[in-house]
């Protein structure tokens, strides 16, 4: 497909060249290229889609790097990739060597800072523009939040904290909000003047004028400020972001390209922190992805011409088959009850949702309240399963410990996309779920297959007790592994005869250990495999069981330091073993590549030839 207007793009000072008249072509060409493009390679689609006009307006009126721009979610930025020069680039998004899915600053210097998580950008963007205050720095900071963000909370502690930085912009990115045509109307031609430098420079010289007469001064201000936030209550039903500080802009429409130009080249000189509420559409431009934004925020590659109901026939994976499963136990337990934060596709949770609404609590983009919330839940009796991503659950960690652990409350952390995560690189990696759960003693298994996972899951839900945890990795389960079926038991043991070498792990890395062994066994080398499910605590038996081999080696998709294979180590020393023990995990100094899981467990030293090297003494 052709994009002539694209193709004069090669940096952010190329889209200023163009016409007025050309703003609204190259906006249709960029939702052509993202659609085309994301198809191909996969990716987030629906955000982007929502936030092409915004970022070609701030890329028309800012310049940046001197301008940063800071982003929440990150998953928003393919445009501003693309204006930054990066378009040749798309072909190997989110893949080895390729570009990034998120700003990544040591991709480029117009990319201002990682954005992975969400409800960040505030909190980042008040420290830039407190930064350039104290350097005495040109240049505005533009914090461009979805609505998503602003259903966890470190926004409003970051709104809080605005102070009077006039080089401060945010922009609510606001994707479900309408706007009635009469109020519309009104606030549009109130945003349109208030914009104009006049007005700012106007507001601000008779504030201080009125400030300045003895006694009646202060009072008249706040009068008239009074007065003004009456209006704008009857305007926008709320003050909130004005009682904040800022000065509130909007609602304005945030696919009126020429519109929001003129708006941000008018608050290139501003009197205050400014919030502009900018409606958009998700998944503007492609009619799927807006009747159905959740299906279409993260996807892999797809025929924009054949598509099918995700909730009619998703693909298989372990988010599938653990929403299914669920859905049999909520059936036979009344209590039991489904939390998600933002994730409910993700999860697989929107077949509870379909079929037990009431028991069913999507939060938003708040981790911390979905586990004190289900911790609440649990202290009356209710049996929740809180379904996160791994990489989000960190978010959470206090209130694992002081709103869960601590009451020993009976609910069980259903740990999505546990292990390596392909595509999202460096933020979206759960690597760290077994290390901060074993450090506060809360017990954790990992099945590997459907199988497991659905044993697994129906004992966790039914033994009750105190809280648990059960991990398993994004996608479906490897062939060789669900050739495995499930025994029930904690560990199981795959042997060949007599071994003097035993091969650990558990999850989806188990396929790359039988790998492994069976190239060490071709090489004359007797190996036995031990494939854990029950992680933490170590089955009673373990260490046991492995003290009869000269070598040991733990292979796991985890930070090395405290991980499970340093509670094997301990544990074997507390039996007296005393053989050579070898742990292969994920050491502080590697770096986390957006690439194919393969890709990344070659990199970390994690695939079949370098675990196998490694209990050979070839490699580290």
């Amino acid at each position: 497909m052709a994009y002539p207007l694209l193709e004069q793009i090669g940096s952010a000072q190329d889209l200023k060249r163009l016409e007025t008249a050309q703003l609204e072509p190259l906006c249709a060409e960029l939702r052509e290229f993202l659609i085309e493009s994301v198809s191909k390679t996969g990716g987030h689609l629906s955000s982007n889609l929502g936030t092409i006009e915004l970022t070609v307006a701030l890329h028309r009126a800012f310049t940046t790097p001197q301008d940063k721009l800071v982003f929440d979610v990150g998953h928003q930025c393919y445009t501003h990739k693309i204006l930054t020069g990066r378009r040749a680039g798309f072909d190997r998004l989110r893949m080895l060597g390729g570009l990034s899915g998120f700003p990544c600053p040591a991709e480029s210097e117009h990319d201002a800072f990682v954005a992975g998580h969400g409800n960040t950008a505030i909190s980042v963007a008040i420290g830039m523009a407190r930064a350039k205050k104290l350097k005495n720095e040109p240049g505005k900071v533009i914090a461009l939040v979805g609505d998503g963000a602003f259903t966890g909370g470190m926004v409003y502690e970051g709104m809080n904290n605005i102070d009077t930085l006039n080089n401060l912009i945010v922009i609510l990115n606001d994707n479900k909000m309408s706007i009635s045509k009469n109020v519309g109307s009104l606030a549009r031609y109130l945003t349109q003047l208030r914009t104009k430098p006049e007005y700012s420079r106007a507001k601000a010289g008779l504030e201080t004028v009125l400030a300045a007469i003895p006694l009646l001064g202060t009072p008249f201000v706040k009068l008239l400020q009074s007065g003004k936030a009456l209006l704008r209550r009857g305007i926008y039903h709320s003050t909130m972001f004005e009682e904040m500080g800022f000065q509130y802009l909007g609602p304005v429409d945030g696919h009126d390209v020429l519109r929001l130009t003129e708006m941000f080249t008018n608050l290139r000189d501003q009197y205050a922190p400014v919030f502009v509420h900018a409606v958009t559409v998700k998944g503007k431009g492609f009619k799927p992805a807006e009747e159905n934004p959740g299906e279409f925020h993260g996807v892999s590659s797809f025929d924009p011409s054949h598509l099918t109901d995700p909730d009619v026939a998703p693909d298989a994976s372990f988010s599938t088959h653990f929403g299914n499963e669920l859905v049999e136990l909520a059936k036979e337990n009344k209590e039991l009850c489904a939390i998600t934060a933002a994730m409910k596709y993700g999860t697989g949770l929107q077949f509870f949702y379909r079929r037990f609404p009431e028991r069913f609590f999507d939060v938003g983009m708040a981790e911390q309240h979905a586990v004190t919330f289900a911790a609440g839940l649990a202290s009356q009796g209710l049996l929740p399963v809180v379904s996160i991503y791994s990489t989000f659950l960190q978010r959470a960690y206090d209130q694992i410990i002081h709103d869960v652990k601590l009451m020993n409350l009976n609910l069980l952390f259903a740990v999505d996309r546990a292990g390596l995560v392909p595509g999202d690189g460096e933020t979206h990696q759960g690597i760290y779920d077994p290390a901060f759960f074993s450090q506060i003693g809360l017990p954790v298994w990992s099945p590997c297959n459907y199988a497991e996972l659905s044993y697994w899951l129906r004992m966790l839900v039914e033994r009750g007790g105190g809280p648990r945890a059960l991990r398993y990795p994004r996608g479906a389960e490897a062939p060789s592994l669900a050739a495995l079926g499930c025994t029930g038991k904690p560990f199981d043991v795959y042997t060949t005869g007599k071994a003097d070498l035993a091969l650990v792990s558990y999850g989806a890395l188990t396929e790359e250990v039988l790998a492994a062994a069976d190239l060490l066994r071709a090489g004359g080398r007797g190996v036995d495999v031990y494939k854990l499910v029950q992680i933490f605590p170590l089955p009673d038996e373990l260490p046991a069981a492995l003290a009869g081999y000269n070598t040991v080696a733990f292979a796991e998709e985890c930070v090395a330091v405290g991980g499970i294979g340093e509670h094997l180590r301990t544990a074997l020393a507390g039996c007296g073993w005393a053989g050579n023990y070898v742990h292969k995990a994920i050491r502080r100094d590697q770096k986390l590549l957006h690439a194919t899981v393969p890709e990344m467990r070659q990199a970390l030293g994690l695939d079949r030839d370098a675990l196998a090297a490694a209990v050979e003494g070839k490699n580290a």
